[in-house]
């Protein structure tokens, strides 16, 4: 498992128009190179009026899988400006078509590289970036007295408080970054008198919200 990485929020779409031609972006989380394909033919079908569908996606932990397709446009003036927007976003497992209806104008091998590319950026946008970090799941058992204290210090730290089980005691279910699981449990032992029963449950990645990809770094 990579420590992070970048992909889109599930599925979306915009569209814009250029010079009277419609261009319309799809874009799709995928992780196999079979679910990218799928979602390219549903588009297809969707649109099989339009002049062109063409499409690209990147998927792997290493972006080992990367496929562009111009579907009948000058060569390289579509589906790789497309996947160069993935890749300039750091995006993985990622899948987009752009449609387009021709509106009768031309656009030149320049003005097809900036249609198809924008509308990709424009989709993607609408869509949304998600930063999936990889964090340690842990239990933190307390009795009812420190329920308060433990849920408020919780809630107001930069770890991810994922549920609570109310039983006989309280446990807290909480992410916690992998560089940061020794000092997270010094500080819960602390916190609690070490009255607390602290156990490693599962690993998993947990989703972030980001605006933009393009000026951040991975840590």
């Amino acid at each position: 498992m990579l420590p992070n990485y970048y992909t889109v929020k599930k599925e979306g779409t915009e569209e814009q128009m250029i010079r009277k031609s419609r261009f319309i972006g799809y874009v799709k989380r995928v992780e196999t190179e079979e679910a990218a394909i799928n979602f390219i033919q549903e588009i297809k079908k969707k649109h099989h009026d339009a002049t062109h569908n063409c499409s690209a996606y990147i998927i792997g932990e290493h972006d080992q899988i990367q496929k562009a397709n111009d579907d009948g446009e000058p060569s390289g003036t579509a589906g790789v400006p497309i996947l160069e927007v993935l890749k300039k976003q750091q995006l993985k497992d990622t899948a987009v078509v752009v449609t387009r209806y021709f509106g009768g104008i031309k656009l030149g091998a320049g003005g097809l590289i900036r249609a198809y590319g924008g509308t990709t950026s424009i989709a993607i946008k609408t869509t949304g970036i998600v930063k999936r970090q990889k964090m340690q799941g842990f239990s933190v058992t307390v009795d009812y007295g420190l329920l308060g204290k433990l849920e408020n210090v919780l809630r107001n730290s930069h770890h991810i408080l994922e549920d609570i089980h109310y039983l006989e005691n309280v446990e807290f279910i909480v992410f916690v970054k992998d560089n940061e699981q020794q000092s997270f449990q010094d500080w819960i032992v602390d916190l609690t008198n070490d009255q607390a029963v602290i156990s490693v449950t599962e690993a998993k990645y947990i989703e972030i919200d980001v605006e933009s990809t393009v000026e951040e770094e991975l840590e």
